[in-house]
């Protein structure tokens, strides 16, 4: 439904632009005029255009920019933006803006429409010269939102939407003006909605759309998901009649609907209003329309429009769209068309007579339309004031508790929201559900109202692990052993590749996964020359409500020594150098962080030192160094020191290095001077390896109850000898 139609049904009454003439207008300009302020923009067109064209000959530029202007305002209303476009084009080269500034504001509108947000912003920019005073918060939205949705087709979604198809007599979509779905039964598989289409009731055409006046038709959904038996709701002028209906609702039990109903042509001085009718069986009887007082004087309450009505879920709230500027108690409306709301009397089962408005969380200077409420009692609606896209997007609010109370008002972003109008918000489980939409499709140049269909697919969980050496996460670990236990019971295993990795998605089937929603998961690891896994890791699905890949990282502990990264010490000290040239300290978070992630290891600490001393003095200074390293766990980190033993190796086992041959080498005292003279800078590395510290795990099962004590000796540092 384009969006001139969208408010057309919530009111048939017009502003009407009149321009100062200074002679009576020929009959041609006349004619052009009434069609226009009428409403009826389909007919204007034509008949303005040929306005326009005898101007051409004998009209001024004036009459020329004013018919240019209500051709391409015809055409806005008609939401054709790239005609209005144009035709706004010719509007400022007739320099018409003079008369009327707003040709840039519009001409900014449908240039966003059109993707054209550069022009766009030039033309607001125009606009605001112009008339610096006038329509500052709509501007300020608009461009607002160029800059913050410009790249609104770059984000990403999990919901699949498809139009509904339009290629069959039986087909929910037609060529004609389909719009508004809701549910009309509690599992999800009949929808009511508006259309224009060819077998609507009554012979007549509506002037503003150039279509049929609209009915409520209804679909049913197969098991396949496919539509059937697609058809009018009433054909015996209870709901559905020569005038425009649409934009219905059902109550909680199903069994009441609410609806909108907007005058033909023969009664357009009147407003549209919300009627009811009961459902009885397969037909509705007893339509009556709900009294509202809608201004004071009886007169101007008749030319005022409400509908588009929406139930909330315990049935004690109705929220409807209208143009009126205030209620009888003087509360007014932000502009536009605006959301109001009137409650249920239990005591005297009727509707409260004076609506009230829904106030600034939901309504702006624009308009705001199409309510609806969600099954988690969510309301959504159209607004074309908040910051979107285009035209009206479709927004959302999360009522909390039982009174008039929302938070959380938001853009639904993409897929539901696009460069064309978007509204109608049906949604059945948060999942699956039907909207409205405008957007241009690959088989429709134009743009026009269709039904859309949306769903999250099922969830789609995979698993990633990736298996290393703790302590050194750059070496994966091939060739490991991954056993994943599902809380179910079953379980599987894998063995992690040259780059420690190993996943699982599909199951050889292609029909099943091995990751499923609402289960729990534990994963241990193994792999020959490191020890048991005990902890594992875990994760799960249980809540999950998006497709994920869960990945996760397991260390396994090496049997045998570890070696630490440097620590330094001055020369023939025991105290850590920690300066630019080494943080010894930062180097000793990796003995801390392994203690702390494995707390039931006990680990033996040994410092080496080089060569170029006695032996008594290096197994002396060794012994300091590693009881240094001790006490800083100990003391600093507050590490348990039952776990730790430290041992000073002296000079007597030297590290082993891989040479510029590949060849390993041990680096014994004779082998290091082979390189004083001939390579000084590699005899000093040679001795930095040998001068290390180590650690090796000595168990896995560390009782804090039962460990025997610390022995206090290895707090004492003993002096070096001379």
């Amino acid at each position: 439904m384009k969006r001139f139609f969208i408010l057309a049904f919530l009111t048939l009454t017009f502003t009407q632009l009149t321009f100062g003439q200074n002679m009576p207008e020929p009959k041609y300009i006349r004619k052009a005029n009434d069609t226009y302020n009428s409403g009826n923009y389909f007919e204007a067109i034509k008949v303005c255009q040929d306005a326009y064209k005898t101007l051409g000959y004998k009209g001024t530029i004036r009459q020329k920019g004013e018919m240019a202007y209500k051709i391409a305002d015809s055409y806005r209303n008609m939401q054709i933006y790239d005609k209005a476009n144009e035709w706004y084009g010719t509007c400022i080269e007739l320099k018409y803006f003079d008369a009327m500034p707003e040709v840039y504001f519009y001409r900014g509108d449908m240039q966003r429409m059109l993707k054209e947000y550069d022009n766009s912003l030039k033309s607001y920019r125009e606009y605001k010269r112009l008339a610096p005073n006038s329509r500052v918060k709509e501007v300020e939205s608009a461009e607002a939102a160029i800059e913050k949705y410009r790249d609104f087709e770059s984000e990403e979604s999990n919901y699949i939407i498809r139009c509904e198809d339009n290629s069959t007599l039986n087909s929910v979509n037609s060529k004609e003006f389909d719009m508004a779905p809701s549910f009309a039964d509690k599992k999800g598989k009949v929808i009511y909605f508006g259309s224009s289409r060819n077998s609507s009731t009554g012979e007549g055409v509506d002037p503003i759309s150039g279509q049929k006046y609209m009915d409520i038709f209804s679909a049913e959904y197969d098991a396949s998901g496919k539509p059937t038996n697609v058809k009018s709701i009433d054909t015996k002028g209870v709901v559905n009649t020569t005038q425009n209906e649409g934009t219905a609702c059902f109550d909680s039990k199903k069994k009441k609907l609410y609806f909108t109903r907007c005058p033909n042509a023969e009664k357009m001085d009147l407003g549209c209003q919300i009627w009811t009718a009961d459902l009885s069986g397969e037909d509705f009887e007893n339509p009556m329309q709900i009294p509202l007082k809608l201004a004071k004087d009886a007169k101007k309450a008749e030319s005022v429009s409400v509908g588009h009505p929406c139930l909330t879920s315990d049935d004690m709230m109705l929220i409807f769209a209208s143009d009126m500027t205030e209620n009888i108690e003087g509360e007014k409306s932000f502009g536009g068309r605006d959301l109001w709301y009137v409650t249920f009397q239990k005591r005297s089962k009727t509707w409260d007579s004076v609506p009230h408005n829904m106030g600034p969380m939901f309504n702006t200077a624009g308009n705001e339309l199409f309510p609806s409420i969600g099954p988690k009692g969510q309301l959504y609606f159209a607004s074309d004031g908040l910051p979107g896209i285009g035209g009206l997007d479709i927004f959302v609010a999360q009522r909390e508790g039982d009174e008039n109370k929302w938070s959380g008002t938001k853009n639904m972003g993409i897929p539901f929201n696009s460069q064309g109008n978007d509204y109608g918000m049906c949604d059945f489980d948060g999942r699956t559900g039907f909207f409205t939409s405008e957007r241009k499709t690959s088989t429709n140049k134009e743009y026009t109202s269709d039904i859309w269909s949306y769903s999250i697919p099922p969830n789609l969980y995979d698993l990633r692990v990736i298996v290393y050496e703790s302590g050194k996460k750059t070496k994966k670990l091939a060739g490991a052993k991954v056993t994943v236990t599902v809380s179910d019971g079953t379980s599987w295993e894998g063995t992690t590749d040259a780059k420690g990795k190993v996943s699982w998605n599909e199951k050889p089937d292609k029909k099943s996964r091995w990751i499923l929603v609402g289960k729990d998961f534990t994963l241990k690891a193994g792999k020959e020359g490191y020890y048991e896994d005990k902890r594992g890791a875990k994760f799960s699905t249980v809540g999950v409500d998006q497709s994920q890949t869960f990945v996760l990282e397991m260390p396994l502990l090496p049997i045998g020594e570890i070696r630490t990264p440097e620590v330094r010490y001055p020369v023939s000290q025991w105290t850590f150098i920690n300066d630019a040239t080494c943080m010894s300290k930062d180097s000793l978070r990796f003995l801390d962080s392994m203690l702390r992630e494995y707390p039931n290891i006990t680990i033996d600490l040994f410092s080496h030192t080089d060569a170029r001393d006695t032996d008594t003095k290096n197994q002396v200074l060794s012994e300091n160094r590693a009881k240094a390293v001790y006490k800083y766990l100990v003391e600093e980190k507050k590490i348990d020191p039952r776990r730790i033993r430290p041992f000073g190796k002296g000079e007597s086992e030297p590290a082993t290095w891989e040479d510029e041959k590949g060849q390993k080498v041990v680096l014994t005292e004779a082998y290091i001077n082979e390189f004083k003279s001939s390579d000084p800078a590699k005899f000093q590395k040679l001795h930095q390896l040998n001068r290390r510290t180590t650690a090796k795990i000595t168990g896995t099962d560390f009782n804090p109850d039962t460990a025997p004590p610390a022995n206090p000796d290895f707090s004492v540092f003993k002096p070096l000898p001379k």
